[in-house]
């Protein structure tokens, strides 16, 4: 029996690279740490808790592609089938090198035995029989992944067949790899099959290409996804765009294509490339430019994150890319002054322990039709109520937070929280999700209970304080971005509308509901372009021919109000008609 032959030499030379260049890369990542992030990074892998969420995404986001699964079978096949295929010949072989008696007789020790064992399993069959059942396992998993492989050569020819109605647009060196890709597993039946020397050969320089180009194409996203599960695991957050945890973040996303689908902007093709998928793209390849613009163009309504295969955070990545591009207003007064007087102006609160707090939000303020009936459902359900602006002026700081003015946004925080606590209220009501999401998130009230008016009028429904009159208009209900994407919060406003007529499904709903196109996200977009949004989603929701949409965003409303065919409402509106 054979104990080496020079066409391992490609192999080995490329694996010592793409270990080598991964290790160097993982130091790079964690010493980018914050000291405190780096912290509760180690501490995580010691975290029972932690480390079984770690191994189960390891095999589910990493091998088995669960989340693709869900999304599109046949993509789900063709990347499990691929990566798990994989995974399982290296280990088959490694089962099969351990098993045998020490190399049918052939004494190696020491380095020698080490160093074959690094080549051995790639190369089994050139150097030793496998048995019958190892051998029926080998090649059940070699054609697994050579089936896995024809999909994405159909997938690359004709998208639409396997479901997918853009693909991401790659370069030379991607395109190159993936050629690589193709070919190896091909070249190594072939190999096993014929003994033909020349195809051991092929088969090694082919993996000698694959590893050496890794690093600098989409492809490193094989080894990084494993660095950025652990990450992600031990609750890190992207303080900048391009160290440390969005680093790891930005190598590990696969350009995959399935959130260009998802993304709303997508309606219109040119707008396709300033998607999440080209957003990491230009960030990886260190375009920080088209990468600003991108980010500047997003509506942040976070449907790519939900798509999103292996859970990247885009949208916080791109906030991080845009606190660092300085914003400037020309005026003699200074927005963030102007804005604490007038908080200080509203901030004439009494203090009661009982009363509901209500806070509308600018855009409510602009929709006082929302907050009529919000103080309707109050008074009928016999709630003590004060509103924290009722005559305006404050403002959640959200605005400032998304220009990426965070020390800004932060003073406007401060003082709210000041406002909310001297008025010793328990629960604070928001009517819009977009104020909703900045006091979850960037608020600290402890004792305070933070309430969507969806969550709010359901629990006064459920608690027999409100009775609602059940109706016969069938609603449609559309899930805004930062109420239903970002806390999940899909239940309660229909268990309202069901009281309150009929309740029929959109085209897209939940977590893969249509931004409505008006979102203060994007600096960039068009009035046209968002209004090819809008229709789009209007569509959607007029899959099933409702008499009336409903939503419970004050911004959504206005922007459908002006594309749609039926009425809009807000959910609280059509509640008070029917108390």
């Amino acid at each position: 029996m054979k104990i080496f032959d020079p066409f391992v030499l490609p192999f080995v030379l490329g694996m010592a690279f793409v270990l080598t260049y991964c290790f160097v890369g993982l130091i790079k990542v964690i010493l980018q740490l914050p000291k405190d992030d780096r912290k509760k990074f180690l501490r995580s892998l010691v975290t029972p808790k932690t480390a079984w969420a770690n191994i189960r995404d390891l095999f589910g986001d990493c091998l088995f592609h669960v989340k693709i699964w869900k999304r599109n079978p046949i993509l789900g096949y063709m990347h499990s089938a691929i990566a798990f295929g994989w995974f399982m010949i290296i280990v088959i072989g490694h089962v099969m090198l351990f098993t045998l008696k020490p190399l049918q007789g052939v004494e190696i020790e020491g380095f020698a035995r080490t160093f074959t064992n690094f080549y051995y399993p790639i190369f089994f069959k050139y150097f030793a029989e496998e048995g019958k059942i190892f051998g029926f396992l080998m090649d059940f998993f070699l054609l697994m992944i050579i089936s896995g492989i024809l999909i994405a050569v159909v997938k690359k020819i004709h998208s639409k067949i396997v479901g997918v109605k853009r693909v991401t647009k790659f370069g030379f060196a991607d395109n190159m790899i993936r050629f690589a890709l193709w070919t190896i597993f091909p070249f190594r039946l072939i190999a096993e099959k014929t003994n033909i020397y020349a195809f051991w050969w092929l088969y090694s320089i082919d993996l000698l290409i694959f590893m050496c180009m890794l690093p600098f194409t989409r492809y490193m996203h094989i080894p990084t996804e494993a660095l950025f599960i652990l990450l992600r695991h031990a609750g890190l957050n992207a303080r900048e765009p391009r160290k440390g945890y969005a680093l790891a973040q930005i190598y590990s996303c696969p350009s995959c294509g399935l959130c260009i689908d998802a993304c709303p902007m997508s309606v219109n093709d040119k707008n396709s490339g300033n998607t999440s998928a080209y957003f990491m793209k230009k960030l990886r390849n260190g375009d920080t430019e088209e990468a600003k613009r991108i980010a500047e163009t997003c509506l942040m309504c976070g449907k790519c994150v939900k798509v999103c295969p292996v859970s990247i955070e885009s949208c916080d990545i791109k906030f991080s890319q845009r606190a660092e591009t300085p914003y400037y207003v020309n005026s003699d007064h200074s927005y963030l002054d102007v804005i604490l007087t007038e908080a200080q102006r509203s901030g004439e609160i009494s203090s009661n322990n009982n009363k509901v707090l209500y806070f509308a939000g600018c855009m409510t303020q602009l929709t006082p039709k929302i907050m009529r009936a919000m103080k309707k459902i109050m008074e009928s359900a016999g709630e003590e109520f004060q509103f924290l602006d009722e005559n305006g002026g404050i403002c959640c700081g959200r605005p400032m937070i998304l220009s990426g003015k965070t020390a800004e946004a932060q003073a406007m925080i401060a003082k709210n929280t000041e406002l909310i606590k001297k008025s010793g209220a328990k629960k604070l009501v928001l009517s819009c999700p977009i104020c909703y999401k900045v006091f979850k998130d960037e608020y600290h009230l402890e004792g305070v209970e933070i309430l969507h008016h969806t969550q709010y009028i359901n629990e006064l429904i459920k608690t027999g304080k409100l009775k609602v009159n059940k109706g016969d208009v069938n609603y449609v209900y559309h899930d805004p971005c930062e109420l239903g994407r970002a806390f999940e919060i899909y239940d309660e406003p229909r268990e309202v509308l069901e009281k309150a007529g009929n309740l029929r499904k959109a085209k897209s709903e939940k977590e893969l509901s249509i931004c409505c196109g008006g979102s203060l996200g994007s600096f960039n977009l068009t009035q046209k372009e968002r209004d090819e949004i809008t229709c789009n989603s209007v569509a959607d929701l007029m899959f099933n021919n409702p008499d009336e949409i409903v939503t419970a965003c004050p911004l959504c409303l206005k922007t459908f109000a002006r594309k749609a065919p039926v009425a809009v409402k807000d959910i609280a509106e059509v509640v008070s008609s029917q108390l």
